[in-house]
């Protein structure tokens, strides 16, 4: 008899909650509070873990078309009606990275892992893609939200955040406004963040990601 991987034992696929929100949200500090109060362990994959497993030069910063930065990540300074924010640009490296990570985080469900998704829905086509890789599976969808004007002192505090990338980002991030639950990073702390996410789970099964579904068509 053929020797069984772990994978093979596996007995049912795992829990997943999708933390939904801008850069510098508190997204990660509420991935961890709630590592520290589920029963269950959860594993902790982010956007960032990817984006900083890419090459150096493929991680632009207001690179020159054509070059290496523009085919991964290039992050863009952008100036509209006087206001100054940044925009992240993927190129086709990049756009590749991203299939490749949700692909994985449904690949590690499906073998039995609970994982907390850490990501930004930065394009209609990300959450189009993400209702169809994790169709048939056990999804929260959360929305971590946080005043602008806190999210632009955080970002101010915070080592390699570049001034306005949140603002580039929370036009498109919250638009499809439907979530199993939200949360407020500014009026509670991430200790209540996560009890609230863990109540919603204990209500019952997910509904925001097959609502979603409906909505496409």
């Amino acid at each position: 008899m053929a020797n069984q991987s772990p994978v093979d034992n596996a007995t049912s696929p795992g829990m997943a909650i999708f933390l939904n929100g801008t850069s510098s949200a508190g997204k990660t500090t509420l991935a961890y509070a709630l590592q520290g109060q589920l029963e269950q362990p959860f594993l902790h994959i982010a956007l960032d873990q990817f984006r900083d497993g890419m090459p150096a030069r493929f991680r632009g910063l207001n690179s020159p078309s054509g070059s290496t930065g523009t085919q991964g990540l290039n992050v863009v300074p952008v100036i509209d009606e006087g206001i100054h924010y940044t925009r992240i640009e993927f190129g086709k490296m990049g756009l590749t990275m991203l299939r490749g990570m949700r692909r994985a985080m449904a690949t590690m469900l499906s073998a039995g892992n609970n994982i907390i998704i850490d990501d930004i829905v930065m394009e209609k086509e990300f959450l189009m893609d993400y209702l169809s890789v994790f169709n048939g599976l056990k999804l929260y969808f959360v929305g971590v939200r946080c005043p602008y004007p806190v999210i632009e002192k955080r970002e101010s505090n915070r080592p390699g955040r570049f001034p306005g990338t949140a603002y580039g980002q929370m036009n498109i991030c919250h638009s499809h406004n439907i979530y199993d639950v939200q949360v407020n990073t500014a009026e509670h702390s991430p200790g209540a963040c996560a009890l609230m996410v863990i109540e919603r789970i204990r209500k019952g099964p997910p509904e925001a990601f097959r609502l979603l579904r409906e909505q496409a068509g």
